[in-house]
């Protein structure tokens, strides 16, 4: 079960929301990123379990960071988050190697443990 996580939004009160719950749910928060340039660079050096990323970035988009994340070797998990329905991307969330897709306003320990487990 993933434990350490990198929280990958453009949005400094989202990161902040979602780092006080899932300290909360027993996650530990290991670093935070405001691009998927940034994710992608943060992910290697700090190597989390779970890259919760938001799919609407600055730079490259969420789908892009999943696939460069998920092709390496020892790869965290990834999971998806917008603020739009999930239904919107389609099959862009299965085929980029997330794990899954969960909308902001339903993030929770336990979801993530759904899509991770």
């Amino acid at each position: 079960m993933p434990t350490t996580v990198l929280i990958v939004d453009d949005h400094p009160s989202f990161r902040a929301t979602a780092r006080l719950l899932l300290d909360g749910d027993g996650y530990t928060v290991v670093g935070e990123a405001e691009t998927g340039t940034s994710a992608v660079t943060k992910a290697l050096q700090l190597r989390p379990d779970l890259v919760l990323l938001d799919v609407n970035l600055p730079d490259i988009d969420g789908f892009e960071v999943a696939r460069r994340l998920t092709a390496q070797e020892a790869a965290p998990a990834v999971v998806l988050v917008s603020s739009r329905d999930g239904r919107d991307f389609g099959p862009l969330v299965e085929r980029c190697g997330a794990r899954g897709f969960i909308g902001k306003a339903d993030l929770s320990g336990d979801a993530i443990r759904e899509l991770v487990s």
